[in-house]
C-alpha cells in the first residue's frame, strides 16, 4: 500500500510573488526617501516660509507639517483597509505613487500657489497629499506580504520594512551630499518623484491576490468582530507608543541635535536607518528565538535607554553611541507589531493590520507638535521671555536651542518605558501557556 502525506497548494502560483515583493518594497522606499528629505529640508521651510510668519513658534509650525503627513497616513489607512477587496490592491498601489507626485509639487511651488502666512497652509496640505499616498502604500503591502506570505509573516514583513530606512539612508544621503554640494532644498525634494513615477509604472499590468481573510471565506462581519478581542485593543494602543518612539525622534533628529552633537543631524538618522535596514533581514530568526513579543520588550527597553542617551549626548561619538542603542531598540517595533497583530487575529485581515498602522501614525500627529512645543516652550524659558529670544545670537541662541533639544527628546523616553509592563505581562501570560503559536487560516 503507497501513501503519501498531501503536498500543500500553493493558492498564489498565479501571482508573480517576486514582482508584487518589488514593488511593495519600492513603494516603501518612496515614502522612506520622502520622510527623510522631509526632515532635512525642516530646516529651510522654517526659515525661508515659518520664520517670517512667526520666528517665535516656527518650530511649532514645522513639527505641525513633518507631524501632518501621519495624519493622512492614518485616515487613509483606517477608510482604507476594511475597503482594500474591495476597492483592489491594482488601483490602490499606483495610485499612492500618484499623491506623492501631487503632494510634492504642491510643497515645491507653494511661493507661487500662495503668499504670506498662506504658504504655510499650502505646505501643509501638500503634505497631507504625501501623507494618504503614504496610507494607500501600507493599506496596500502589509496584507499583501502577510497574504503571498502566510508562513512566514514576521519574518517577511520586517525584510520588507527594511526597506522603509532603507529609503531613509538614501534620501537622507542624498540631501546631505546635495546639501554640501550646495544644491536647493527644491532639488531635493524633487527627487521624491523619481521612485513614485516608478511605482505607478511597475504596477501596470500586474495582477494583485485577494487578502488572506478574503481567500480562506472569511467574512467582512466576522473581521469587524475580531476588532473586540482584549489581546487586540491592547496591541492598538501600545501601537500609538511604539511608533512615537520609532518615527516622532527620527523626523525630529536634523532639526533638534545638529547643535547638540555637533554634526548633521541627518547623518544620524542615516546610521541608524543603518541599523534598521539590516537588522531587520534577522527578524524572523530572533523572533522564532525570543517570540514576537519577547523581542518588542526587549526593543522597547532599548529604545527608552536610547531616547535618554540621545538627549544628555554632547558630542559626535555620544551622538552615534545613543543612536546605536535607540537604534537596535526601534528596529523592529513597527513590522512587528503588525505581524504580531496578522498571526495573532488573522480573521481581522488588513482591517486590524490597517489599525494597527492608524494607531502608530496618529500617534506622530500628536507627538511632533508636541516636542515643537516643548521645544519652543524651552526656548522661550531659558532666554526669559519671547523678547529676549528674539534678541538672541550667536553662541547664546545655540546654547538655549540646544538645551530645548534636549527637553523634547527627555519627554518621548517615557512612552517605550510604559510599554515595558504591558509587553512584559503578555510575555509572561505566553509563556504560562506553553509559548506562542501563530493562529493560520486554512
Amino acid at each position: 500500500m503507497n501513501s503519501s502525506a498531501p503536498v500543500p497548494v500553493d493558492r498564489h502560483a498565479a501571482y508573480n510573488k517576486s514582482r508584487l515583493f518589488l514593488v511593495s518594497v519600492l513603494a516603501l522606499v518612496m515614502a522612506g526617501v520622502a520622510a527623510s528629505i522631509r526632515a532635512d529640508i525642516a530646516g529651510d521651510l522654517q526659515r525661508v516660509f515659518f520664520d517670517p510668519i512667526d520666528k517665535a513658534h516656527s518650530a511649532e509650525m514645522i513639527g505641525s507639517v513633518l507631524g501632518v503627513p501621519f495624519l493622512g497616513f492614518a485616515f487613509t489607512i483606517a477608510i482604507g483597509s476594511p475597503l482594500l477587496d474591495m476597492i483592489g490592491m491594482g488601483l490602490l498601489l499606483p495610485l499612492s505613487g500618484v499623491c506623492f507626485i501631487i503632494g510634492t509639487l504642491t510643497i515645491l511651488f507653494a511661493s507661487s500657489l500662495a503668499s504670506g502666512a498662506g504658504i504655510y497652509n499650502v505646505i501643509w496640505i501638500g503634505a497631507v497629499i504625501t501623507g494618504i499616498g503614504w496610507g494607500l502604500v501600507e493599506t496596500v503591502v502589509n496584507p499583501l506580504t502577510a497574504t503571498v506570505y502566510p508562513d512566514d509573516k514576521t519574518g517577511k514583513l520586517n525584510a520588507l520594512h527594511a526597506w522603509w530606512p532603507g529609503g531613509l539612508i538614501i534620501g537622507g544621503l542624498l540631501g546631505y551630499g546635495l546639501g554640501q554640494a550646495g544644491i536647493s532644498w527644491q532639488i531635493k525634494l524633487g527627487l521624491v518623484l523619481i521612485p513614485a513615477i516608478a511605482v505607478v509604472v511597475l504596477c501596470l499590468g500586474l495582477k494583485f491576490p485577494p487578502t488572506e481573510r478574503a481567500a480562506s471565506g472569511v467574512s467582512m462581519g466576522e473581521m469587524f468582530k475580531e476588532l473586540l478581542n482584549p489581546m487586540f485593543l491592547i496591541l492598538f494602543a501600545s501601537m500609538f507608543l511604539t511608533a512615537a518612539s520609532e518615527l516622532a525622534p527620527g523626523q525630529w533628529v536634523d532639526l533638534a541635535l545638529t547643535r547638540t552633537v555637533h554634526m548633521q543631524g541627518i547623518l544620524l538618522l542615516v546610521y541608524v536607518s543603518g541599523i534598521m535596514f539590516v537588522a531587520r533581514h534577522f527578524a524572523g530568526p530572533i523572533a522564532h528565538k525570543l517570540s514576537p513579543i519577547g523581542l518588542l520588550w526587549i526593543s522597547c527597553l532599548l529604545a527608552s535607554l536610547g531616547l535618554v542617551a540621545l538627549s544628555l549626548a554632547n558630542s559626535p561619538v555620544t551622538g552615534i553611541l545613543a543612536a546605536t542603542v535607540w537604534g537596535c531598540g526601534v528596529c523592529f517595533m513597527w513590522p512587528t507589531m503588525l505581524a504580531t497583530a496578522s498571526e495573532r487575529f488573522p480573521r481581522g485581515g488588513a482591517l486590524l493590520m490597517g489599525l494597527m498602522g492608524t494607531a502608530g501614525t496618529l500617534s506622530i500627529t500628536f507627538v511632533l507638535p508636541k516636542m515643537g512645543q516643548i521645544f519652543d516652550t524651552k526656548k522661550v524659558e531659558l532666554a526669559g521671555s519671547d523678547a529676549a529670544f528674539k534678541a538672541l545670537s550667536g553662541e547664546k541662541l545655540d546654547s538655549i536651542l540646544g538645551m530645548a533639544s534636549q527637553a523634547s527628546f527627555q519627554a518621548v523616553a517615557v512612552l517605550p518605558a510604559i510599554l515595558l509592563v504591558v509587553f512584559g505581562g503578555i510575555w509572561f501570560y505566553d509563556r504560562s501557556k506553553g509559548g506562542f503559536k501563530a493562529t493560520k487560516l486554512h
